[in-house]
């Protein structure tokens, strides 16, 4: 699918729900909660980050630079 068309649903699908409804986005402590809560739902044995804390740390750098990536976009097709 073309990406500039895939774009196009995903922004529709974002703009479907009411601002009101988007929680998370402002409000920070509420995602933090829903994060906890889901996190203690997984048995301590399978908490990798809980287990490993150079683990999480690795994982959190490797998110804050992918976030940061200025990605090229896509060769044209000749």
């Amino acid at each position: 699918m073309d990406p500039e068309k895939q774009r196009a649903i995903a922004r529709k699908g974002g703009e479907s729900v009411p601002s009101g409804k988007r929680s998370f986005s402002q409000n920070h402590k509420l995602a933090a909660e829903a994060g906890r809560k889901g996190g203690l739902s997984v048995s301590p044995q399978k908490r990798s980050f809980a287990q490993d804390h150079e683990l999480a740390s690795l994982a959190g750098r490797k998110g804050g630079h992918a976030s940061h990536v200025q990605r090229k976009p896509p060769a044209a097709a000749e």
